[in-house]
């Protein structure tokens, strides 16, 4: 029977990190992969106030660091820049991602981006995980409106959500926060994919540890 818990209009879905654990003790097969999970983290074109006139906010980059179950590392740091086709990138976007529209013209298309996913790292048969559910929402929005296959399965970790679950907090905080209160270092460039899917994956591997007892 899959859990909700509430919070606030939202509901977690807690079958994952059950499924998860009980991969890591040994009391589940592999049929399901739960070897590891994939953590994802994504930047988009963004402005600074609404989209010129015929943009909408599109993936420039998807950074991904799969996070091993049974020893809690942290496999690799990746970072995959997509072509956008419906906007480009502004000076804020830049300021905020130190991305250009240079780096990103030589990216790969999205429906290229995803089939790495699902290919390479088999994203619909594993776990994955994002810090809020931004990652998910934009990229469920733009595989509909690009009517492109959504690369992920069902299974998905709101990692922002369980921190603030396991800490008591009476709110959600940012990912520098979270590793600040962890007393985590934050590594390398914050606001670029693979940097926060490194930083993110060792959030979850503290948090992961602590529900192991």
């Amino acid at each position: 029977m899959k859990r909700l818990i509430p919070v606030g209009d939202n509901h977690m879905n807690l079958t994952p990190l059950a499924d998860v654990l009980a991969y890591s003790r040994g009391d589940l097969p592999m049929a399901k992969k739960l070897d590891h999970i994939l953590v994802v983290d994504l930047e988009a074109t963004c402005w600074d106030g609404e989209p010129p006139v015929g943009h909408v906010n599109e993936i420039i980059e998807i950074g991904i660091c799969p996070l091993e179950l049974t020893t809690g590392k942290r496999l690799e740091k990746r970072s995959i820049l997509v072509k956008p086709e419906r906007s480009t990138v502004s000076p804020f976007c830049t300021s905020l991602t130190t991305l250009t529209a240079e780096q990103v013209a030589g990216g790969i298309s999205f429906i290229e981006a995803c089939a790495i996913l699902k290919k390479q790292y088999q994203a619909r048969d594993r776990v994955w995980a994002s810090f809020g559910d931004y990652d998910r929402n934009q990229f469920q929005r733009q595989c509909d409106d690009m009517r492109i296959a959504y690369p992920f399965g069902t299974r998905h970790i709101n990692v922002k959500t369980l921190f603030a679950l396991s800490r008591g907090l009476p709110a959600e905080v940012g990912m520098a926060q979270s590793l600040e209160m962890f007393g985590i270092a934050l590594e390398g460039t914050h606001h670029r994919g693979d940097d926060d899917a490194w930083n993110i994956a060792g959030i979850l591997a503290k948090l992961l540890e602590k529900l192991r007892g």
